[in-house]
């Protein structure tokens, strides 16, 4: 493993343990006061627990509580990095400068620093913003040069705090494909409160509520088979894994679902994933005439009451439909109905 961590910390009413493996991206869901950034401060070491124990790389770096040696190790000795929803950039120096922050602090030279803060500037696609300070980016360009800093210290586990909710709709898709591309094969835990970024960006998952786990795996499994409230409300999110062929997200249960690609075009045979809203499905009795782009033959598996609406479940599937139409439809469990979907309320991802 490459992190093990446990931790009590009784002011916040938090004690959750979870472990990331060498190489792996964990996710942290869960709703607002869950305890999901605690966790991190404790991992970052700016967070004492009460009780606690965090390894990283087989380095103790804290180890407290009743009988412990009452080890803390600081923030700037943890070979850790943490990157929030604010950049943090220094106001006073270029793009480039604040990168090669890291590796100089470390004992490299200035040269040496420049060189590795300029290749980690192009890996995250901002090397011509070099020279620009941080009063000259754009939001999402500031929280890329963020990634790169973060990058450039060569830490043994990054540790990312939403790093991407408050910024811009638009620039989402080509900074969730930045991530994905760093993060592979390294070392993570995501902190997010939405489920794409769990999906694309992640190996693995953790539900926290009132500060405990409540359920971990896979996050595909986690999201499709929820066993907790807030992964319940996450699944309501549609998705479906394939591959891309022919123009469609192919299900290995042969489901073929048409989409907008995001971040790029696909490969053919290229893992994949749609995704789209319950609202945006529209439910059917019978066949629908003419050839609309999505049209998926499923079995209602159950209903349930949502205020004003009623979710029709069909297997990992599901859309919202108004009290009257699940009337008129005589919607029942073992009933089978057409989910008819447009192409262009899905949206395709690649899982490379």
């Amino acid at each position: 493993m490459t992190l093990e961590l446990a931790c009590d910390v009784a002011e916040r009413d938090v004690g959750v343990a979870f472990e990331v493996a060498t190489g792996e991206t964990l996710a942290v869901l869960g709703p607002n006061g869950s305890g999901k950034s605690t966790v991190l401060g404790v991992a970052a070491g700016l967070v004492a627990p009460d009780t606690g124990r965090v390894v990283l790389e087989g380095r103790v770096l804290t180890d407290v509580g009743p009988g412990r040696p009452g080890l803390l190790v600081p923030p700037h000795d943890r070979r850790t990095a943490l990157l929030g929803q604010d950049p943090l950039l220094f106001p006073h120096l270029d793009a480039l400068e604040n990168v090669a922050f890291g590796p100089r602090s470390a004992g490299a030279g200035r040269s040496a620093a420049r060189r590795s803060a300029q290749r980690w500037l192009d890996e995250v696609g901002v090397g011509e913003l070099a020279h620009r300070r941080p009063a000259q980016l754009s939001g999402g360009q500031a929280q890329r040069v963020a990634v790169a800093r973060a990058l450039a210290a060569a830490p043994a586990l990054l540790l990312l705090d939403e790093p991407m909710s408050a910024l811009d709709v638009a620039v989402l898709p080509a900074l969730r494909q930045t991530l994905r591309r760093v993060l592979a094969g390294r070392s993570a835990v995501l902190v997010t409160h939405d489920p794409l970024d769990a999906l694309l960006l992640a190996d693995r998952v953790v539900v926290l509520s009132e500060g405990r786990v409540v359920e971990q795996g896979v996050a595909t499994e986690v999201l499709s088979r929820p066993r907790s409230p807030f992964a319940a409300r996450l699944a309501g999110l549609n998705l479906v894994s394939g591959t891309w062929r022919d123009g469609c997200v192919e299900a290995p249960d042969g489901l073929r679902v048409h989409g907008q690609v995001e971040g790029g075009p696909l490969a053919q045979g290229e893992a994949a994933i749609a995704t789209f809203r319950p609202a945006a499905v529209a439910v059917y009795r019978d066949p629908v005439e003419g050839s609309p782009r999505n049209e998926l033959t499923v079995t209602v598996s159950e209903l349930e009451p949502l205020a004003d609406l009623v979710r029709v479940h069909a297997g990992p599937l599901h859309a919202d439909v108004t009290v009257q139409a699940a009337a008129e439809l005589e919607l029942a469990a073992g009933q089978v109905v057409r989910f008819v979907v447009k192409a262009t309320e899905v949206s395709v991802y690649s899982r490379s």
